[in-house]
């Protein structure tokens, strides 16, 4: 591959297994320095197995303090940073009845005010008016819903939203922000997956991690600048199907 990202450094979160794996992976052979932060330690360490250049920070990212003691470490070990890619996310489907204020705070902290944070933070170190990117990663569950997904979907939905308020205020800095709202990504065994599953989507397939990693180096060229504020459904065609009860 083409190094058209030489020189370039990156943060992924949730680096450490599925999207986020592939987009740290797809950065990194793109000539990107990459530093990946996750709060799986076990995936951290199997990553750096096969990659052991890419740099790794084991961190549970609804810890607030713990992010900024973070941005404070990798500005010790980087002058400066590009690329910011928040991918961490989790979910926890419950009947809305039991879903806690704990576990609603949790997925809120953890799918949203850590992106926020590590925007934050990185704004801050960012020299105004140099090439930088920040990258959300969404989810075409803030706009299409099954029952028990409020919080998984709240918080989707307010990274859409946080990306185009951030373009607007890191206007001018060099900074362009982008959100991609994957669909069904398949993580595991490509042979778990049912012809009725690849043939109900309009491409024709389930997406793969690839997809949305090859979207995240494309944004992250530098002739890409005029790219900015946008939310990018990732899926298939599925958010415009219209689908008939039989």
């Amino acid at each position: 591959m083409e190094k058209t990202l030489k020189e370039k450094r990156a943060i992924v979160t949730g680096g450490a297994k599925g999207i986020g794996r592939a987009i740290a992976i797809a950065l990194e052979e793109a000539g990107t320095r990459v530093w990946v932060v996750d709060k799986d330690q076990e995936a951290l360490e199997q990553l750096r197995q096969h990659y052991p250049w890419i740099h790794t920070t084991c961190l549970d990212l609804a810890d607030a303090d713990e992010i900024v003691k973070f941005f404070r470490q990798i500005e010790m070990e980087w002058p400066k940073t590009d690329i910011l890619v928040n991918n961490a996310g989790l979910s926890r489907f419950k009947p809305l009845t039991e879903l806690t204020v704990e576990e609603w705070d949790y997925i809120i902290d953890t799918n949203l005010r850590a992106a926020f944070l590590c925007a934050r933070e990185f704004a801050k170190r960012h020299p105004k008016g140099s090439y930088g990117r920040i990258i959300q990663i969404a989810s075409t569950r803030h706009r299409m819903s099954e029952p028990g997904g409020e919080a998984y979907g709240a918080s989707k939905g307010g990274l859409v939203s946080l990306t185009h308020a951030l373009a607007n205020s890191l206007s001018g800095t060099g900074i362009t922000v982008n959100c991609i709202s994957p669909g069904w990504i398949h993580t595991g065994d490509p042979e778990e997956l049912r012809p009725q599953d690849h043939s109900q989507h309009p491409s024709g397939r389930v997406g793969k991690p690839s997809d949305i990693a090859s979207l995240v180096v494309w944004l992250c060229q530098p002739e890409n600048d005029f790219v900015n504020a946008e939310n990018f459904y990732v899926d298939g065609g599925m958010t415009r199907k219209m689908i008939y009860l039989p």
